[in-house]
């Protein structure tokens, strides 16, 4: 068996590790004079976040791993390079979003997980006492979030990654259009349309407006 994302990188918290921004800086001035153990410092901080994100990107695990590893390996090449102007994390996350979109493009035709190995279901498809208690609600629960990863992977490159950085992983506007390089006005734009299309979609597939309440990336989107 494999390791699961939890397994090998933790579960990451989105928020930073304890001394935030301010820690984060003086890690990466201490990395840029060569600072080895700086280095490693940062790569244990972001590495979870960055694995989840290539991770609901790439949906494979073992890709993401991949990707993960690469993102860091182009980091310390290209510490002298970063000047501040932006936070260590957000040109961090800027490097793993690109490696991912990269990846997806080399690779047309990226496999499509059965749900049982696509590492976005892993909290959706984990065996609880309710499961137990209701598996029919379990079993439509399991529907609806194929259903939604469908219609997620169905957007456009633009829509569907602004979604996953804003709607699946936390990022707020401000964050997302740092990441991305576009204004903020137009995240919220993205995000409005993949939440209509979302909404849409599944709509189409005969889940109707309750089924819909709390569900990831569907809400928010208006009529």
């Amino acid at each position: 068996m494999g390791e699961r994302e939890g397994d090998r990188y933790g579960d990451g918290d989105p928020a930073p590790a304890s001394g935030g921004k301010t820690r984060d800086r003086a890690l990466f001035d201490a990395a840029k004079t060569g600072d080895r153990a700086a280095f490693a410092e940062i790569v244990q901080r972001f590495q979870p976040r960055v694995y989840r994100v290539a991770c609901h990107m790439l949906r494979d695990r073992a890709l993401a791993e991949d990707v993960t590893q690469e993102v860091f390996v182009r980091c310390w090449r290209a510490l002298a390079s970063f000047d501040g102007r932006s936070e260590p994390f957000t040109w961090v996350y800027r490097i793993a979003v690109n490696l991912s979109l990269n990846t997806i493009r080399s690779r047309k035709n990226l496999r499509k997980n059965d749900p049982i190995d696509d590492p976005r279901f892993a909290g959706v498809l984990v065996e609880t006492k309710d499961s137990h208690r209701d598996p029919q609600g379990a079993a439509a629960r399991r529907q609806l979030y194929e259903a939604l990863a469908d219609a997620i992977d169905g957007l456009s490159e633009t829509l569907r990654t602004t979604l996953i950085l804003v709607a699946i992983d936390g990022r707020s506007h401000e964050e997302a259009a740092a990441i991305l390089g576009a204004p903020e006005g137009t995240i919220a734009w993205r995000i409005h349309e993949a939440r209509k299309k979302l909404r849409k979609a599944l709509l189409e597939k005969g889940f109707d407006e309750g089924a819909l309440e709390g569900v990831a990336g569907t809400q928010g989107s208006g009529p």
